[in-house]
């Protein structure tokens, strides 16, 4: 039994971070790529028991630096109420550097003012996660994410100018063929407006029991094999003209070959050459490299195999 109440899912760099629940399931909870809240109702959990949690966990993680909030969109909660976790939060840990969470573009372009995002900041708000996926309207709507990319340019440009670190996530092959060419201009475009300081790359993977699962076994959008996905990264990256961190910190997302596979990481625009140079080196060796050809084509075999059997 836990002593406190987990979120059921954090970003890969909260790892190592003290996990505190806030929320309960989605909000929007439509996504057609996205299984991870469908059997949980949406419920804000009571002020009083979460700031007990957080008293309960810091008597066992009392030395810990970083902290996540979750579920999936911890902002639809009251200004108020959240700077009372936060203070809350601090008050408890000692050491307390980073508090993090996810949060939905569209509720903060809607529903919250950079002076609520700026004063939640001061209380020790670090950084926000938001699902981009993609910057394309058309693609939005196929995958029902319920937000334009006005809706990602308002949300996202008031948390740049709060002082909040945003964290972007993209989805390479989100449309296959059919919208390839659209999803890097549209997405591209976003993240150019907006600068966040972090574009994580989180290279879509089908599962099973999704509305887009449906899409594709109907034949109306045809998956990118290896080469066609980082061939999309590269006319990402070649469109970009922010300042952010670009980061692939995710099993799912296919590496680049330098001597071996790496995980493509960069600061842009420094590294935004040596990126694009990496992707070039990696398609060739994969149309030349028999050995090469064969470790990507098993790496797309795994992440089926993960999306199928519910691994991810």
């Amino acid at each position: 039994m836990l002593l406190w109440e987990h979120p059921p899912y954090r970003p890969p760099s909260e790892a190592y971070s003290v996990l505190i629940r806030v929320t309960r399931g989605c909000t929007w909870n439509k996504c057609a790529f996205c299984n991870m809240y469908k059997t949980i109702r949406f419920e804000r959990r009571n002020l009083q028991e979460i700031l007990d949690d957080i008293v309960t966990a810091s008597l066992y993680c009392k030395n810990y630096t970083t902290l996540f909030i979750g579920d999936s969109n911890s902002l639809v909660l009251p200004t108020e109420d959240l700077i009372k976790i936060l203070d809350t939060i601090y008050a408890n840990f000692p050491h307390m550097k980073r508090v993090t969470s996810y949060a939905r573009a569209k509720t903060i372009a809607k529903r919250k003012t950079i002076e609520e995002l700026k004063e939640l900041h001061r209380h020790g708000l670090s950084r926000l996660h938001i699902g981009l996926e993609t910057g394309d309207d058309e693609l939005l709507k196929v995958i029902s994410k319920g937000a334009t990319a006005a809706d990602m340019i308002e949300g996202g440009k008031k948390v740049v100018a709060s002082g909040i670190s945003l964290c972007f996530y993209v989805m390479p092959g989100l449309g296959g063929k059919e919208y390839s060419a659209q999803h890097v201009r549209g997405t591209a475009y976003v993240l150019n407006q907006v600068n966040p300081d972090f574009i994580r790359i989180r290279t879509f993977q089908p599962i099973p029991g999704t509305p887009i699962w449906d899409m594709i076994q109907a034949g109306k959008i045809t998956l990118l094999s290896p080469e066609e996905t980082l061939q999309e990264e590269y006319e990402l990256i070649r469109r970009l003209e922010c300042t952010s961190n670009y980061v692939s910190d995710h099993m799912l997302n296919y590496p680049v070959w330098d001597n071996g596979p790496r995980q493509l990481d960069g600061k842009l625009p420094d590294d935004k050459e040596k990126m694009l140079r990496l992707i070039e080196n990696t398609i060739k060796e994969i149309n030349e490299n028999p050995s090469v050809k064969e470790y990507y084509e098993k790496h797309r075999q795994m992440r089926e195999f993960r999306g199928k059997t519910g691994t991810l």
